[in-house]
């Protein structure tokens, strides 16, 4: 997983896919396949399942502070965190953890602020990597999109790229150190 490999995007080979769902107003405006999130997608699929429990957990973290600040006694997607924080660990079996990531969804069917919305669903996803490590391209997809309803496309580029490269440090960062994390590991995390 050498990142100087891969290729970067530049604003004219991502801005037409988020524009695009944007006015189809689509919730999600980017797409797993897209060119924006290559580097990422191609690093997560060579992460280890731990590394990127570790990574989304870690991530989600700063989404959950945001949803706070703007939401102080809405506690469903902190509860979704510490569920999937303690299900990883071994503590929680999945159907309570299932629980609190369904009630994050629905949370966010219960606000009208885009960003707010797609930094519900950013959570949710993010802690479904417990689950498989499937779900972990969907935390950036979501806050991305959140980033986008914030700051509006002509003005994102500069943030976006950058979130994206905090995105790729902090999974590097954990790919290699995943064992040094202070925390059990649910059975089915050791395989």
């Amino acid at each position: 997983m050498n990142p100087k490999k891969l290729c970067r995007s530049t604003p004219a080979d991502w801005t037409a896919e988020p524009a695009a769902r944007l006015k189809r107003k689509n919730q999600v405006l980017f797409a797993k396949d897209s060119p924006f999130l290559f580097e990422l997608a191609t690093l997560l699929q060579g992460a280890d399942h731990r590394a990127a429990v570790l990574w989304a957990l870690e991530l989600a973290e700063q989404s959950v502070s945001a949803l706070e600040k703007a939401y102080p006694e809405e506690n469903r997607p902190r509860q979704a965190l510490l569920a999937s924080r303690d299900w990883s660990a071994g503590y929680l079996k999945m159907p309570l953890a299932q629980r609190m990531i369904l009630d994050c969804h629905s949370f966010a069917k219960e606000l009208t602020n885009k960003e707010h919305i797609a930094l519900c669903h950013a959570v949710g996803q993010a802690c479904a990597v417990v689950h498989t490590a499937g779900h972990a391209l969907g935390y950036p997809m979501y806050e991305l999109s959140a980033m986008i309803y914030r700051m509006g496309i002509p003005d994102c580029w500069d943030a976006l790229e950058q979130r994206r490269k905090t995105y790729i440090d902090r999974l590097l960062f954990w790919n290699t150190h995943w064992q040094e994390a202070k925390q059990p590991w649910a059975s089915f995390l050791e395989k």
